[in-house]
């Protein structure tokens, strides 16, 4: 798992969970997703459900293309993570 500008951020409470994930470095944003299981009941990449960014790159959305597609990889793997036992 190489993902060395993104954080998650996990907020359990009421009435659902919410996930972030940030991207620390230039372009800077946040992403909202929704857990997603998949038909085997693993967790997926998640459902994007907002994306925040600084009003001076809004409008310039070829640069979060290929960060979003990363950011719901990290996603993915981090729970993967977070899931496995640990030695």
């Amino acid at each position: 798992m190489n993902f060395p500008h993104f954080v998650r951020i996990d907020r359990e409470g009421r009435p659902r969970d919410e996930h972030y994930v940030v991207h620390a470095a230039e372009p800077k944003f946040t992403v909202e997703l929704s857990a997603d299981k998949s038909a085997s009941g693993e967790l997926s990449a998640g459902v994007i459900k907002r994306v925040c960014v600084p009003n001076s790159w809004a409008g310039d959305y070829g640069k979060y293309a290929k960060l979003l597609t990363k950011a719901q990889e990290f996603f993915a793997e981090s729970g993967r993570a977070q899931r496995s036992p640990r030695a």
